[in-house]
C-alpha cells in the first residue's frame, strides 16, 4: 500500500490556553511518521472551531499563516463536539486525504498511539478504534456513569466497545459510506461500530489534561447518551409495549378480583390507601412511557425539520 495522505482533526471549543501547544506536538507526530515513511508530506492538521468565545479562531489563523498544512474551520455558534466532528470529517473528504484521526484538543489522547492506528490502517482496516487502557484520571462519579452508559447501550442493542470515545481512525472509503448518511443527528460511535466496514482496534492511555478544563459536563454526556440510544435502538419503544401489556394485565386482575368479591362475598373494594398507591405507580410508569416515547418524536422531529447540521463562518484551507 503506498504510503497514505493523513489529516489529524481536532475539534475545539474556548481551547486558546492549550491549542498552540496541541498543533506543534501533533505535527512532531506528523514528521515523525513522515520520517519513517509512513505518511506524506502533505499530511495536515484541521482545526475545527465550535463557535468560541476566547481567542481560539485567533490563533488558529495565526497558526495557518505560519504554516498552510494548519487548515481551520470556524463555525458561526457552538453547534457542540458531535457535529465538529463531523465538520471536520467532511471537510478534510472535501480538502483530500486518505485517512483521518480524530483526537480532542486538550491532548488527553496519546498522540503517539497514532502511528499504531496507521499501522492497521496499513493492514487493509477501514476503521481503527482507541480504546483507553483504564479510566484512572476521571472522578469517581464520571468513572461510573461511563461504564453504565456504554452498559446500557449494549443492553438495548448499540452494541459500541466500552472505553472508546472519538479516537479514531477512518479510511477514505469510510468518509465515501459517511457521505451517504443524512442524519442531522447522527451518532458517530454507533455509526462506524454498525457500518460493518473492516475494524480493529488500539490501546492507549489516557494523560491528565495539560491546561484548561473539560468542556464536556455531566448534561452534554447525558444528551450524547440519550441521542446515542434514540439513534441506534428501539428497544426501549418496545419496553414500553410490554409495560403497557402488564400494567392492563394487572388491571384486569384486579377488576376481575374485584367483581368476584363483590359477587360471591358481597364485599366492596376497600382501602383508600391502596387506590392512592396504584394510581401513584400507574401513573409514574405512563408519565416514564411517554417521556421514552417523546425522545423518539423529538429525534423525529428535528430530523424532519432538515436544518443544517451546522453554519459555516469562516475557513481556511
Amino acid at each position: 500500500m503506498e504510503k497514505p495522505q493523513l489529516a489529524i482533526i481536532i475539534p475545539c471549543y474556548n481551547e486558546e490556553l492549550c491549542i498552540e501547544n496541541t498543533v506543534n506536538k501533533l505535527f512532531l507526530v506528523i514528521n515523525d511518521l513522515i520520517s519513517k515513511g509512513k505518511v506524506r508530506e502533505d499530511s495536515y492538521l484541521y482545526l475545527i472551531d465550535d463557535g468560541s468565545k476566547d481567542s481560539t479562531w485567533s490563533i488558529i489563523e495565526k497558526l495557518h499563516g505560519e504554516n498552510k498544512l494548519v487548515k481551520g474551520l470556524k463555525f458561526l455558534r457552538n453547534y457542540g463536539n458531535q457535529k465538529a466532528i463531523l465538520a471536520g470529517l467532511e471537510g478534510a473528504r472535501n480538502i483530500g486525504c486518505d485517512c483521518v484521526v480524530s483526537i480532542d484538543a486538550d491532548l488527553q489522547q496519546d498522540e503517539w498511539a497514532i502511528e499504531k492506528f496507521i499501522d492497521e490502517y496499513q493492514k487493509g482496516f477501514d476503521v481503527v478504534l482507541g480504546i483507553r487502557n483504564n479510566r484512572k484520571t476521571d472522578s469517581f462519579l464520571k468513572k461510573y456513569t461511563a461504564l453504565a452508559f456504554y452498559k446500557t447501550m449494549n443492553l438495548l442493542g448499540a452494541h459500541i466497545p466500552p472505553n472508546h470515545s472519538d479516537y479514531r481512525l477512518i479510511s477514505k472509503r469510510a468518509l465515501d459510506i459517511l457521505e451517504m448518511y443524512p442524519e442531522k443527528l447522527l451518532f458517530l460511535r454507533g455509526f462506524f461500530h454498525e457500518v460493518g466496514l473492516k475494524s480493529t482496534s488500539v490501546y492507549f492511555d489516557v494523560k491528565p489534561r495539560m491546561a484548561g478544563e473539560s468542556k464536556f459536563n455531566y448534561a452534554s454526556l447525558m444528551a450524547l447518551a440519550l441521542n446515542g440510544i434514540t439513534s441506534y435502538s428501539i428497544v426501549p419503544l418496545r419496553m414500553v409495549a410490554v409495560l403497557g401489556f402488564f400494567m392492563a394485565l394487572i388491571g384486569f386482575c384486579v377488576g376481575l378480583e374485584t367483581v368476584i368479591e363483590k359477587i360471591f362475598w358481597h364485599n366492596s373494594p376497600s382501602g383508600w390507601a391502596t387506590i392512592v398507591v396504584l394510581l401513584s405507580v400507574f401513573g409514574g410508569i405512563q408519565l416514564f412511557c411517554l417521556g421514552i416515547i417523546g425522545e423518539y418524536v423529538g429525534q423525529l422531529y428535528k430530523e424532519v425539520k432538515a436544518r443544517p447540521r451546522y453554519i459555516k463562518d469562516i475557513e481556511l484551507i
